[in-house]
């Protein structure tokens, strides 16, 4: 007799649409588009004044979003345990 080896693949879960694809996100981006559109043909005064506050709330914004990417795991050791060391060994 021969054995016959049964695999059940599960269904692959979907990939998340990211939100700027979603009809919520796309009507966000809309209204943040008329938003620049009239604060920069009526209002261009008020909208330099705010610009070095804009600048400044760029900084954690970015610390935010830029840092989501890598895990921050292993705070409590040296951080770089985990890491190689520059000449490729471990």
């Amino acid at each position: 007799m021969t054995h016959h080896e049964h695999t059940h693949h599960a269904p692959e879960p979907q990939a998340r649409t990211p939100w700027y694809r979603t009809w919520t996100g796309l009507a966000g981006l809309g209204a943040a588009a008329l938003a620049a559109v009239y604060l920069s043909l009526f209002h261009v005064d008020h909208a330099l004044d705010a610009l070095p506050l804009l600048v400044l709330l760029l900084c954690p914004l970015m610390h935010l979003f830029m840092h989501g990417g890598h895990g921050h795991g292993g705070h409590g050791g040296n951080g770089d345990a985990d890491r190689p060391n520059k000449r490729g060994t471990p």
